[in-house]
């Protein structure tokens, strides 16, 4: 279910618009965890590189994932009705970069690396990944730049040593214990 953006509350401040470039250098400072969004089955199966992804509520368990209304992946999400989130951990540098595109390998192709599977939707799951949320479709959210889309979760997978990979500053990391 698509539901359309009823207010834009920008609209109706007398403040002066934000620079798009001092909004972006700004949100570099902050970590976000990455995450492989992924759907589709067999030779029809794509992935991308995120870092807009959070939970929801856990009530029912549900999450959020914003995706770039020009990217290739929206429509296959929007026609399959299920996806998931494979939050990476800090071994997953290399295979976050050929779903961000950084490795010009598309498609499909991506799935070449890292083991993949499914769980219940059928939507492809990083079998190592640090945690994965096996997502149906539940409703859509858009603004003049990205789908919001909200996932409600059947199925999740956690694996327990391993440290997050994040992206921070322009950069892949991982988290510090203080």
């Amino acid at each position: 279910m698509m539901i359309p953006n009823a207010m834009n509350i920008a609209e109706q401040t007398d403040a002066p618009p934000i620079d798009a470039e001092i909004f972006r250098a700004a949100m570099k400072k902050v970590a976000t965890p990455v995450t492989i969004i992924a759907t589709g089955d067999g030779d029809l199966r794509h992935g991308m590189t995120a870092s807009a992804v959070c939970s929801l509520s856990d009530q029912p368990p549900m999450i959020l994932a914003c995706v770039n209304r020009n990217s290739a992946i929206l429509p296959h999400l929007r026609a399959n009705g299920y996806f998931s989130a494979n939050f990476l951990d800090e071994g997953h540098v290399e295979l976050a970069q050929c779903f961000a595109g950084v490795t010009k390998i598309y498609g499909s192709d991506r799935f070449n690396f890292g083991k993949w599977s499914t769980l219940a939707t059928g939507a492809p799951i990083l079998a190592d990944a640090l945690s994965v949320f096996d997502c149906r479709l539940e409703c859509e959210y858009e603004s003049s730049t990205h789908a919001v889309l909200v996932g409600r979760v059947e199925a999740i997978v956690k694996e327990g040593s391993t440290r997050a990979l994040i992206y921070s500053g322009g950069r892949f990391g991982s988290p510090t214990p203080l």
